[in-house]
């Protein structure tokens, strides 16, 4: 699950190190699951049995937790969602990345940004309020923004490219040289 496999904690670590209730905390604010404490209930059961060494293993308890299949998405998604997030800290790198593109932006340049999950969207769509001086921010605005709502897929879209349905693109053009 990590974007770089020579550094930091590996989603194994997390799952079979990390407390209980730590891993209910960042399962449910990474991964938006709604039953985060059982899953991590059943995680920590789990683990103290034997390590979990497999995402089969994994997905496996997690299934057992939420109570197996209910739809098209497995239950175990949002817990695997929450774990890359954690592991390759993809947020604080969004967060990072955001100021330092706009300062590359020449006046008139267009930052366009693709986000997969509402936890990156809604950080994108802060974001270029914020630089665009909605809400009163005491900043001079640097961001016109272009889309008021997020571009989504079509259904047809969504139908020949499954993994779209859920991307969200944003865009903001840089109004001044400063």
């Amino acid at each position: 699950m990590r974007l770089d496999p020579t550094s930091g904690a590996t989603a194994a670590d997390l799952v079979n190190d990390t407390p209980e209730s730590e891993l209910a905390d960042l399962i449910f604010r990474y991964g938006e699951e709604r039953g985060s404490r059982r899953v991590a209930r059943f995680i920590a059961e789990a683990r103290r049995k034997r390590a979990i060494e497999t995402t089969t293993e994994l997905a496996d308890v997690v299934s057992r937790a939420l109570g197996g299949r209910h739809g098209k998405i497995h239950p175990a998604t949002r817990t695997f969602q929450a774990l890359r997030i954690a592991v390759n800290r993809e947020l604080e790198s969004l967060e990072t990345a955001l100021p330092q593109a706009v300062e590359l932006l020449a006046e008139g340049g267009r930052i366009a940004i693709i986000s997969f999950h509402s936890l990156e969207d809604r950080i994108v769509k802060l974001f270029f309020r914020a630089e665009s001086g909605y809400g009163g921010s005491e900043q001079a605005a640097r961001l016109q923004i272009i889309t008021k709502k997020p571009i989504e897929a079509s259904e047809q879209e969504a139908r020949s490219n499954p993994r779209s349905r859920s991307a969200k693109l944003r865009i903001a053009e840089r109004i001044d040289g400063s």
